[in-house]
Parts: structure tokens; C-alpha cells; sequence
């Protein structure tokens, strides 16, 4: 189905919260495969990409913090300069909006993670290209 799913955890900006949380899920041996997170002054989201997700994420809701699930797409690019446009220009083509997005490039190959409006719509589109859309296993095991 190549429906990656990453953890979102709400959290307060403020020392030890990641501390805390990665805490939380080394007793529950989770090994996290990807991170990034956003803050504001008082605020953050941080997005994870574990080895156990369904574990980590229950095991992250009984020690209170506020997660969710969030479904994106990881699409395998080539790694040189316009990758990331031609991704952009195809789901544009079709009104798709990306919402999010990161990329990471592991042995010698280029990965996007992107977050849209449309899940469904964008998976059509990108393998219709012929762009490779990485399972979760796959993306686990670069």
C-alpha cells in the first residue's frame, strides 16, 4: 500500500521534553529510523519514524503525551539537483498540495517523505510517473 506511518507528538518547548520522550521509547526498544521537529515559542511537533510503531505510539500515549499518526509517502528520487522539483511540478500537475516534507539520502539513495491533501490522488500520480514508492519495510531497513 506504501502508507509510511510516522508518530506525531505534540509537546511543550521546553528542556527535557525530548529527553522525556526518547526516554520513553528506548523501555519500549523502539530504535528511531528518522526524526524532525518544529517549534515555536511554547509548542513543538515532533515527527518519528520508528521500528515499532504501534508499540511506540502506545507506549507514548500512557505516559501522557498528546500523538497521532500521520501518513506520508516515501518516494525514492534520483540524488542530483531537481529531484524534489520534478516530485513538486508532477503533484502540482494535479493539484495536489504538499503539505510537509523531508528528505534524507542513505546509501545512495534519495529519499522524500512528503506529507499531502491527498493521499490516495498523490500515490496514483507519483507511481504513474514510475517513481518508486518505498513500503515501510523498505524504508526501515535503509
Amino acid at each position: 500500500m506504501n502508507r509510511i506511518h510516522l508518530i506525531a507528538v505534540f509537546s511543550e518547548n521546553k528542556p527535557g521534553q525530548i529527553a522525556r520522550l526518547t526516554k520513553v521509547l528506548v523501555d519500549e526498544g523502539a530504535n528511531i529510523r528518522w526524526l524532525t521537529f518544529a517549534t515555536s515559542e511554547q509548542f513543538g511537533v515532533i515527527k518519528l519514524l520508528v521500528d515499532k510503531t504501534d508499540a511506540a505510539f502506545r507506549a507514548l500515549q500512557r505516559q501522557g503525551w498528546t500523538v497521532s499518526l500521520v501518513d506520508v509517502l516515501a518516494v525514492e528520487v534520483p540524488d542530483q539537483p531537481g529531484a524534489l522539483h520534478a516530485v513538486a511540478e508532477c503533484l502540482t500537475r494535479n493539484e495536489i498540495n504538499i503539505e510537509n516534507s523531508s528528505g534524507f539520502v542513505a546509501h545512495n539513495r534519495a529519499v522524500l517523505l512528503i506529507e499531502v491533501n491527498d493521499f490516495v490522488a498523490a500515490r496514483r500520480v507519483l507511481a504513474a510517473e514510475k517513481l518508486h514508492l518505498l513500503s515501510q519495510e523498505e524504508l526501515l531497513t535503509l
